[in-house]
């Protein structure tokens, strides 16, 4: 599932984990435990655009609850309730874990995985046919947290360009 790369780096703490991703994972018990972290990271993230303007929209959650099904191969039951706990975790505690999420992520996911992110979190911001400000702001911020090259950045944003609202001619 999502390609999954062996974790890198040193030995974790609980301390380093989020509760964030802790109340997604336990949703996914029956995965393996870095799976599970990889996914809840995943989701949460997704959430993290939703939410970047305070709201998520019916098309943000659908979009999200597509992606979560065709990519994490979850059953809709699985995504409905992980959306929901990413939404809350999100409204609640994403500017606290914000930063421990994406960090996990960029700890669990490789090079192509974190693109494959970037994409789907455009999707998301693309599902009601307008990239916001708010919401390409935060997919930068998140790119940069990721460490992704700026030129890995703007290959994939290219490709929702018709969506940016910063280019949209305003009348």
């Amino acid at each position: 599932m999502f390609g999954l790369a062996p974790g890198k780096g040193r030995k974790r703490s609980a301390s380093d984990e989020s509760e964030s991703l802790r109340k997604i994972s336990r949703q996914l018990e029956d995965m393996d435990p870095e799976e599970a972290r990889y996914l809840s990271a995943f989701a949460y993230l997704l959430g993290r655009v939703a939410y970047a303007d305070r709201e998520v929209s019916p098309e943000e959650a659908e979009m999200m609850e597509k992606i979560l099904i065709d990519r994490g191969r979850l059953t809709a039951e699985q995504a409905v309730l992980i959306i929901e706990i990413a939404r809350q975790q999100n409204r609640l505690l994403g500017h606290i874990d914000n930063f421990l999420v994406t960090r996990e992520f960029n700890r669990l996911a490789s090079l192509e995985q974190k693109k494959d992110l970037l994409a789907c979190l455009y999707a998301i911001g693309a599902s009601d046919h307008s990239v916001s400000n708010l919401e390409d702001n935060e997919i930068r911020m998140i790119a940069g947290e990721l460490l992704l090259e700026h030129s890995d950045f703007i290959a994939i944003r290219s490709e929702f360009r018709d969506y940016l609202d910063i280019l949209k001619h305003k009348e």
